[in-house]
């Protein structure tokens, strides 16, 4: 599922920044129980939080998406 492989991606980008959720959503002005929710795959976020979200790790839309959505491709 989408959400879940985009949580997985959030969590690695965080835990590679060295932050907890906490002062993440801190520093992009989100609810830390919405970031937490997201990060496990159970919301469905819009568009601006996801931009929110590239700019709190300082790298692009297309860079926060990598490898998303190619967990069940087949080559």
């Amino acid at each position: 599922m989408i959400t879940k492989e985009f949580g997985q991606r959030l969590k690695e980008l965080r835990n590679k920044s060295g932050i907890s959720q906490e002062k993440f959503a801190l520093k992009i002005g989100m609810d830390r129980t919405y970031y937490a929710s997201v990060e496990a795959g159970r919301r469905n976020i819009a568009l601006q939080n996801i931009k929110k979200i590239a700019d709190g790790f300082g790298i692009t839309l297309s860079e926060l998406f990598k490898d998303v959505g190619t967990f069940n491709k087949k080559e």
